[in-house]
């Protein structure tokens, strides 16, 4: 079983007290993974950020590997809940791009550390990093995949074109979010929907007989 598989000790805690607490434990190493990068971080750090005892860290976590990768996970679960609320009910594929991408861009403005992180995961452990976009990619092929079939976008490769937008909201999101303290202006949001819109619209008969 690999690093990203494995179970840890409590990843449910039974008490909302032992939620709260591990919550903390989290928040804590997004911050400290962020800033001191995971060779330099430690558990002491963690534990001293999140306001806990250092004995508290264990019964939460083995190790501090262990943390990294519940942290990778928890974040993008997170993303992914922001998301599907930002574009719940929206049955046309192009608003809901235009909705996840906005989710998506507000998300990564209040956790900035996400980017640090998961390009972190590529040396801490691969497998967790290849996770990480592979199943992001899975799940919007799942969407567009329909959306193709309704003839909401153009017929294409659906998982060619997942990586597409996935490259471009990260780095649009690496420029003017992580290096850009105001967050995503309005005509960069704007020139990047007329792009996708331009790019996923439907051809339609006409066009597809000039073509």
């Amino acid at each position: 079983m690999s690093t990203s598989e494995r179970k840890q000790p409590v990843l449910d805690p039974p008490t909302e007290r032992g939620q709260r607490t591990r919550q903390k434990l989290l928040d804590a190493a997004e911050a400290v993974f962020g800033e001191r990068f995971f060779e330099n971080a430690s558990i002491t750090e963690i534990t001293q950020r999140a306001g806990v005892a250092q004995g508290t860290f264990y019964v939460y976590f083995p190790d501090k590997k262990a943390v990294f990768v519940e942290l990778v996970r928890d974040l993008s679960r997170n993303l992914r809940r922001s998301i599907a609320l930002a574009t719940a009910g929206i049955a046309d594929r192009l608003e809901y791009e235009r909705a996840g991408f906005r989710a998506f861009f507000d998300y990564i403005y209040r956790h900035r550390n996400l980017y640090r992180i998961v390009r972190q995961a590529e040396f801490v452990e691969n497998e967790l990093y290849h996770w990480y976009y592979r199943s992001w990619a899975e799940s919007y092929v799942a969407g567009l995949q329909p959306a193709m079939e309704a003839n909401q976008i153009q017929r294409m490769d659906p998982e060619v074109l997942a990586y597409c937008l996935m490259g471009i909201g990260d780095f649009l999101g690496m420029r003017w979010v992580l290096w850009n303290e105001e967050g995503l202006p309005d005509r960069v949001f704007e020139e990047l929907m007329a792009f996708v819109e331009r790019g996923m619209a439907p051809v339609t008969a006409g066009a597809a007989r000039r073509q």
